[in-house]
């Protein structure tokens, strides 16, 4: 299954660099993905299979360079609060 991605990702590709996944190719359980991706270097395309994918940095969402402990501000842990019970007089 062949799915174009919109907007495109931008990952690093491990000894090739930085680029923007367009799309991704999926051959089946038995196989990795295969990212399409076109590199900001010089825009050669190239698809690498999924071990070889990795999201680039982003400061915002607290994802830093490959082993490197986290950095951004952790998310509150976000539990509904329980709505009050009205209190019903006795029939």
């Amino acid at each position: 299954m062949f799915t174009q991605l919109n907007p495109t990702l931008p990952v690093t590709i491990t000894d090739r660099g930085k680029g923007q996944a367009v799309a991704v190719i999926d051959y089946g359980p038995e196989h990795h993905l295969i990212w399409v991706t076109a590199l900001d270097a010089n825009g050669e395309f190239w698809c690498a299979p999924n071990p070889k994918v990795r999201m680039q940095n982003n400061w915002t969402m607290g994802r830093g360079p490959a082993g490197a402990p986290r950095t951004g501000v952790p998310l509150p842990d976000i539990a509904p609060e329980p709505h009050p019970v009205a209190e019903h007089p006795p029939c």
